[in-house]
């Protein structure tokens, strides 16, 4: 894929990954709208990288039909479009498998998948009538394995990569190229106050090598975009024996227990 002269839409993008999505992409010729709750942040973001910002609450439809209606009167049609703003267990204590209130549930849903749904209506299908144009949504490693310690987030980001996989499935043969990213842990405001016994584990990497990592997987047209190699050897020992897996992962809770000195 050549990025040159396409205009990318990005939710979430204050800071984080998004940011750096908009940077990458920018330097590759790409015209960049960004949006997010703090829009001074997503204005400065797009105004460096060849476009504009705006506040928007993604969990809001009205909010993210705004943003879209904007970037295709002030950039033109929307090329790309990175459904990345999200939610989760950096944003309150960790909580147990179904101790979280309503209010956790509901907003991380709301946010990390239903803001996916909305784009989609109006996107995906333009992009299936000009037979071109790529749609992707930041999951999480989570959704494919399990986040110990928030189960609201694990559950709405395994909602995500399945929404990812349907549109995948509806628009792939109209031309349109669909991609769930699944990072793990990156240095992000999300994971900035979460324990080093926690993100130690498999490692933490930089929001510039996440976002050079998801170009290259748009430019080689794969679905699933992996930030860490180990994501995908955790998920097939999931995949080949749960129970197994299930085991392991009592015990890393069990060692996160003790160490932090706190149940979840």
């Amino acid at each position: 894929m050549d990025f040159k002269g396409k205009v990318a839409a990005i939710t979430g993008g204050a800071g984080g990954i998004g940011a750096a999505l908009a940077r990458a992409l920018h330097a590759r010729g790409a015209k960049v709208a960004a949006c997010d709750l703090d829009g001074a942040a997503a204005e400065k973001t797009g105004a460096a990288c060849g476009g504009f910002g705006m506040a928007a609450d993604v969990s809001n439809e009205a909010d993210v039909a705004r943003f879209i209606n904007a970037v295709e009167r002030r950039l033109g049609p929307i090329d790309l479009y990175f459904s990345n703003a999200g939610v989760g267990f950096s944003d309150g204590p960790l909580w147990g498998a179904a101790d979280a209130p309503n209010r956790v549930w509901e907003t991380q849903w709301a946010v990390n998948v239903m803001a996916s749904v909305y784009a989609a209506r109006l996107v995906a299908p333009k992009m299936a009538a000009r037979g071109a144009g790529a749609f992707v949504i930041t999951a999480s490693a989570a959704g494919v394995l399990h986040q110990i310690g928030d189960t609201a987030y694990s559950a709405t980001k395994s909602a995500a990569v399945a929404l990812a996989e349907g549109l995948a499935i509806a628009y792939g043969d109209a031309g349109v190229q669909v991609h769930c990213l699944c990072p793990q842990y990156v240095r992000t405001g999300m994971t900035k106050d979460l324990a080093a016994e926690m993100t130690g584990v498999d490692g933490m990497i930089s929001a510039e090598e996440a976002a050079e990592t998801t170009l290259k997987a748009l430019e080689d047209n794969r679905f699933l975009i992996l930030t860490h190699a180990v994501t995908g050897e955790h998920f097939m020992r999931k995949a080949g024996d749960r129970d197994r897996w299930l085991k392991g992962m009592r015990g890393l809770r069990a060692m996160l227990v003790e160490k932090l000195g706190r149940p979840f």
